[in-house]
């Protein structure tokens, strides 16, 4: 499952549902646009809201499938998938799992426990009745994203200032100039689809004898995501050291991530490391693969793991490559691959990019990302972005 594209499609179902002052009706709303919009994606086919009072939660409204409960339906806050969702933000538990009551489900009419939070503190809460075929995990990392979008959704607000100060702050996390190492050519830029991006990446000098480097991408686009790459770029600069083994940092930095605050959202990262010689240690943790350009040939560089966030314990595995003259090296953001040409459903696509750099041998590293950008913005026709783009170039003259 794609969970970008099911993030985007999410904000577009609730960009068309219009604000109210009363939470309750817009809840509703979403609610039922949740449930038709997502039916056969997802397998959702109806849902309640409950709003906290006292020591339990009350429902209030329901929708689409399932028995139609009373008003004034109660379910004790201490009841554990609820204690877990307050705590996650999200839960799809089972009969399986410890603190699962059947009698209470049962009296809902549901066979397992599929629900998000709204808000802080979880004074709301969403349930959903979902189908009997549907994918753990998959779920899992849906409810999370549908969560994280109608929270979104609910704390939309004039937020100049606050703008204004967070792209500062992601402004002073960009490289201010790149480093000078052995004979690399080193290049790097970033637009983002909004004021602030969710888009990052960094040069980081661990030594004369090593060069760290990453480009990291947030889910969804504006000052969230900016927010959670500012806090993993962070992250990953007071990780990182000259001694630092990759593939144990990473997991480290997954189960910050994963355990933390941030699990309700998830960011894709390559990180990288080279010496002098052209030697190149990396991980890709669900990022686009890089695009590896020697001797007239393409490699893609996947090896790695899942995005950082869902799973705290996922694991990931390293890959290596080799400079020689005239090598060189794309990252980018799907920003670019997934730039979309107005009045149509095709994107300019991975395979087209990996084309379009091959051809760019014995290019500078800045004549191959500005060719890269370029090729994005006239395939869309210099239409609005819809994503922030990012790419960086590594070369080796």
């Amino acid at each position: 499952m794609n969970y970008k594209e099911l993030f985007r499609k999410v904000e577009r179902t609730l960009g068309t549902i219009e604000g109210s002052e009363d939470l309750p009706i817009t809840l509703q709303t979403i609610l039922k646009s949740l449930v038709d919009d997502f039916h056969d994606e997802l397998g959702i086919t109806g849902g309640r809201i409950y709003q906290r009072r006292g020591t339990s939660y009350q429902i209030t409204a329901q929708y689409g499938a399932g028995p139609q409960l009373k008003a004034g339906f109660r379910v004790p806050a201490s009841y554990p998938p609820l204690a877990a969702l307050v705590k996650r933000g999200y839960v799809y538990m089972g009969p399986e799992d410890e603190g699962f009551d059947r009698e209470i489900e049962k009296k809902i009419g549901v066979r397992r426990f599929a629900a998000i939070a709204i808000g802080d503190e979880a004074p709301w809460v969403i349930a959903f009745t979902v189908g009997r075929r549907v994918v753990a995990e998959n779920l899992r990392v849906s409810l999370s994203t549908i969560r994280h979008a109608v929270n979104l959704k609910l704390r939309q607000e004039a937020l100049e200032d606050i703008i204004h100060e967070a792209k500062k702050i992601q402004l002073s996390l960009l490289p201010k100039e790149l480093p000078k190492f052995g004979e690399f050519d080193l290049w790097g830029g970033s637009i983002p689809a909004e004021e602030v991006g969710g888009d990052l990446y960094d040069f980081i000098l661990l030594s004369e004898r090593m060069l760290g480097f990453a480009i990291m991408d947030s889910s969804g686009h504006g000052l969230p995501a900016a927010l959670q790459a500012r806090d993993v770029i962070t992250g990953l600069r007071v990780a990182i050291e000259e001694n630092f083994k990759i593939v144990k940092g990473i997991e480290k930095l997954n189960r910050v991530i994963s355990r933390g605050s941030l699990s309700s959202r998830f960011i894709s990262l390559f990180y990288a490391e080279v010496e002098p010689n052209g030697n190149l240690l990396y991980t890709n943790a669900g990022h686009p693969p890089p695009i590896f350009v020697r001797d007239g040939r393409v490699k893609l560089l996947k090896k790695g793991g899942m995005i950082l966030g869902p799973n705290p314990d996922a694991r990931y595995e390293r890959g290596f490559v080799s400079f020689r003259r005239g090598a060189f090296l794309v990252l980018y953001t799907d920003g670019i691959s997934e730039a979309s040409r107005p009045g149509s459903e095709e994107l300019y696509g991975a395979a087209r990019l990996a084309s379009l750099c091959k051809k760019l041998t014995g290019k500078s590293a800045k004549e191959i990302g500005e060719a890269v950008f370029d090729a994005a913005h006239t395939w869309s026709k210099g239409a609005p972005l819809q994503d922030d783009r990012t790419v960086v170039v590594l070369r080796r003259p």
